[in-house]
This record gives C-alpha cells, structure tokens and sequence, in this order.
C-alpha cells in the first residue's frame, strides 16, 4: 500500500498547495460539515450498517470493474487509500443523505406545496434579433402564416445552436426566465407569439409551446431535501465558525 509519505509528500506540502491553490478553505468547509454530520448523527442514534457499506462497495466495484480482491487493492492503493480509509468514506457519503431525511423528510412536501410555482415548467421556443424593425417584420410574418416560428428562428436567430433547434430553449422553470420579460410570457396562453420584447441580447419574440405542472417527483424530491440540507449545514458552519471567533476574543 503505497501512502503519501512514502512518495516524499508532507501535509506540510499538501497544505502549502491547497493554499496556493486556494482550495484549502473549501477542504476546511468539508471537514467541518462531516464532524457536524458525525456529531448530530451521533445524537439522534442514526448508524450505517456494516451490510450497507458492503452493498455500496459491490457497486462501487461493479462501476470500476474490480473482479476480483486483487484488483479492488489495486485500484485502491493508486488512489493512495487503504481498505479502511475507503470504508470511512462509503460510510460518510451514506450518512449525510440519513441524517438530511432525518432532519427534513417531513419538511419536503409542506415546502413544495408553498413554493409550487417556482418548480413549474414551459417549454419554450424563442427568436433573438439585433434589430427591431426585423423583429417587427417577422412578428407579424409569423401572425399572418406568411412563415413560421421555427422557420424564421432557424433563418433568422443571432445564435447558431438555437438557430439549428428552431428557436427551441428546452424546459425552464419560472424563476431562470429573464425579470424583464416573465411577467409577459408568464401571463400568455401557449402557442401564442409573444413580442417583440427588448432586452441586453436583442429582441425576443417568444412562444410557449407547453406549461409543464409542478411535480413532487422523486427527482425533485431529493433536489428539494439536498438543497435543504446543505443550507443547513452551511449554517451550522457559520455558527461554529462565529462560536469561535468569540471563544478567540474573550482572550
């Protein structure tokens, strides 16, 4: 098993580097979320089992195509990691998701149900222009059936990769729209051709194929519950963090 002394390597030089790197406080930040993590876990009796750890190791094996003990070593000490240290990790990234449904689970659904416009979707299709007379002239081209939307936006857009989409911007939730024109789209019934509206881009001219209901999936569940958790954790830090810098002033 190879280490990092053995290859001439202090935490000397490995600290010095992240600082010049300037990642070591962001190495702090996760060191302190895993002792809180550890710490509240602690708390509230929430284990990992030994039979869990052994089940996200067989796929972690599968996913590296470790066939056998050998290999499994192998690969492990190329990462400078012993069989324990990789326990201790498979245990810390199965805790964190515990200790988050412990503290949120029921947390999740009230906060959908407040926030449920903001998951909503549409599918949005648009054309972006320099100038506003051509905007104008395509707005009422397309109105008339003289050509198109998604013709003209594949002539007509500034930008190559939405010209060869047809104007097609993908699924956007409420809150990504630009400010300056969500009140508009947001106010109009699919299909419609909205515009020319101006921004810092060009002109817009708009439509709505489809608005997409917001859906507890499990996807958006665990988006919601992760987001949850991290702002936690983020604050714990800040307070430990302030904690300290009192403990050092009284001093």
């Amino acid at each position: 098993m190879t280490d990092i002394s053995q290859i001439g390597i202090s935490p000397e030089e490995i600290i010095n580097y992240l600082k010049s790197e300037m990642s070591l406080r962001e190495v702090c930040q996760k060191i302190l979320y895993q002792r809180i993590i550890n710490k509240v876990a602690q708390e509230k009796d929430i284990i990992v089992t030994t039979e869990e750890i052994e089940i996200e190791a067989d796929r972690q094996r599968r996913e590296q195509r470790l066939e056998k003990a050998v290999d499994t070593l192998t690969w492990l000490a190329k990462q400078l990691v012993s069989p324990y240290d990789w326990e201790i990790g498979i245990r810390n990234q199965l805790l964190a998701p515990k200790l988050a449904q412990t503290l949120f689970a029921k947390e999740v659904e009230k906060f959908f149900n407040q926030n449920r416009q903001e998951f909503e979707q549409i599918v949005l299709y648009q054309i972006i222009v320099t100038c506003e007379k051509l905007a104008q002239e395509l707005y009422y081209q397309i109105e008339e059936g003289e050509i198109s939307f998604y013709e003209a936006a594949h002539i007509y857009d500034i930008d190559e990769h939405r010209r060869q989409k047809c104007g097609y911007e993908g699924k956007i939730y409420r809150w990504a729209i630009q400010a300056n024109i969500a009140e508009v789209v947001l106010g109009t019934p699919p299909k419609r051709i909205i515009g020319p509206l101006k921004s810092e881009q060009g002109y817009h001219i708009l439509m709505i194929e489809e608005v997409i209901a917001a859906e507890l999936t499990p996807q958006r569940y665990e988006e919601i519950i992760n987001n949850m958790f991290q702002k936690w954790l983020a604050g714990e830090v800040e307070n430990l963090l302030n904690s300290y810098e009192i403990y050092i002033d009284t001093f």
